[in-house]
């Protein structure tokens, strides 16, 4: 990863939301996607919108409503959620030294999500230190309006879209994966991170098709991880 200084072309926070706009093309169809979902499952349109202003955990939203849908004790649907949002204990860590000296960041990491800490985490680095805040600020703010706006979409004429394209049914659920893709493909240009990647997918895949769906995802990262540094240890061991 790059640690040189860039010059921005405007103001931190602009650059932030330019740099976020193609993030767009996975949270606008997903959102949507949950919208429906959510009144489908019986919530109304406020407390589904509701749900993505304040909960907004992609995956974990749909796991919430699936399971108070079901009936589901309180106390097991708030477990459940803070399991799948667990590696946000690990994204936070990892941003703070690029924020840490401006203390407004503690309330921004409720705009932390996958595919902003990936962002950031490439782009923080490369700013000037007086720029990070206001990009991060950009960025994540951009992209929680985004999942608002697509939840309510999804909600108020989620079902009259499907209705009358009903391809946008086979379409919605590649939208995710094709965003994660996109935010994986650049690392493919540094071999350390294409082994990483590669052994992580192979590990995915012959897991699921094992018929182990529910480990292949966890057991993938770990392995992935695991290459990576086990690699990058050696390679500083042989430069000494």
């Amino acid at each position: 990863m790059s640690t040189t200084t860039q010059t921005l072309a405007g103001t931190p926070w602009k650059q932030g939301i330019k740099d976020a706009i193609p993030l767009l093309g996975g949270y606008i169809p997903v959102a949507i996607s949950f919208g429906l979902i959510s009144v489908q499952s019986g919530f109304s349109v406020l407390e589904t919108i509701l749900i993505s202003t304040f909960i907004y955990a992609g995956a974990s939203q749909f796991l919430f409503v699936a399971m108070a849908a079901s009936g589901a004790p309180l106390w097991l649907v708030v477990i459940m959620t803070l399991l799948i949002n667990a590696r946000h204990v690990v994204y936070g860590p990892n941003l703070s030294p690029y924020l840490n000296h401006d203390k407004k960041w503690l309330p921004l990491m409720h705009g932390l999500t996958d595919q902003i800490f990936a962002l950031a985490h490439a782009r923080l680095p490369q700013l000037p230190e007086q720029a990070r805040i206001g990009w991060y600020t950009g960025a994540a703010v951009l992209a929680w309006f985004s999942w608002i706006v697509g939840t309510a979409l999804g909600a108020i004429a989620g079902g009259e879209l499907t209705q009358r394209w009903p391809l946008i049914n086979d379409v919605l659920p590649f939208a995710l994966p094709a965003l994660f893709f996109v935010l994986i493909v650049p690392r493919c240009s540094n071999p350390l991170w294409s082994l990483t990647i590669i052994l992580s997918a192979v590990t995915a895949l012959v897991l699921k098709i094992s018929g182990y769906p529910n480990i292949a995802i966890p057991l993938a990262a770990m392995s992935g991880a695991a290459l990576f540094y086990t690699l990058k240890n050696q390679r500083i061991l042989g430069e000494q």
